[in-house]
């Protein structure tokens, strides 16, 4: 375990940042803090010059019971006190192979438009562990290329087990998922809906049944439950709440 900590903390070490690198950002914990304020999802910053959480939002969903300032203060030794052993070895894993993923890439702005998404179990103060979903992006980067500050955004997860790590570029038709067994990235093409399959799923997004549905499209039911089928299969899931989670990750609606 001692091992996993160290990576955690240091995989990503920046050991000093410039003034011009300072001039970067401003401001900006303010404009962190407005969109905290208008979505159910936890938001924290972290800062890999100070190796600390600089903000967490006060949801409490996600801090195993303990308040926003408990968890700032805490920073990493949170998900120490908080994650599952096999789940900490998963992190640590995810987060060495995150940076040799981005040790890849040119040490420019363009590593701005990467994110991480990865599921893991958290258990703090709660009866049994909940499985929650973390997106990261950077926010900030040094003037080698180095992430300097990130933006994390947690919500529960959709899938059932740990894991589900994916690499995703804005504005890309490509992500890469972890094979966690080969340890490497693997390159795949987005599933690609057609309109009358992407309206269907905006639809129930809205919460509208299968015979709503089939209505308002001027569809019968069991051509619906056809289309139903087909969406299931390009994602590789087994119900329209699996199929929906899938779209939104993959930011296919």
């Amino acid at each position: 375990m001692e091992n996993e900590k160290y990576s955690l903390f240091n995989r990503n070490k920046i050991n000093a940042i410039s003034n011009e690198d300072k001039l970067q950002f401003g401001n900006y914990l303010e404009v962190v803090k407005s969109f905290a304020k208008i979505t159910y999802q936890s938001v924290y910053v972290i800062d890999y010059e100070k190796m600390k959480f600089e903000y967490v939002s006060d949801n409490p969903l996600f801090l195993s019971g303990y308040s926003a300032e408990e968890v700032t203060e805490m920073g990493y030794e949170f998900y120490f006190r908080n994650v599952p052993k096999e789940d900490f070895e998963l992190l640590s894993m995810i987060n060495d192979l995150g940076f040799d993923f981005y040790d890849q890439l040119p040490k420019n702005d363009e590593r701005k438009l990467y994110s991480i998404s990865y599921d893991f179990h958290l258990k703090g103060k709660y009866d049994k562990p909940i499985l929650i979903n973390h997106k990261l992006t950077p926010l900030f980067l040094s003037e080698n290329g180095s992430v300097w500050k990130s933006l994390c955004i947690v919500s529960i997860s959709h899938n059932k087990n740990a894991g589900n790590v994916a690499i995703h570029k804005q504005g890309s038709d490509v992500f890469w998922k972890l094979d966690m067994l080969e340890k490497v990235w693997i390159a795949e093409n987005k599933s690609k809906l057609k309109e009358k399959e992407l309206e269907i799923l905006r639809l129930y997004a809205q919460g509208l049944t299968i015979n709503q549905i089939a209505e308002r499209i001027f569809i019968s039911s069991d051509t619906l439950k056809y289309y139903r089928r087909k969406i299931f299969d390009a994602f590789g899931v087994k119900n329209f709440t699996e199929a929906l989670s899938f779209a939104i990750d993959n930011k296919i609606i």
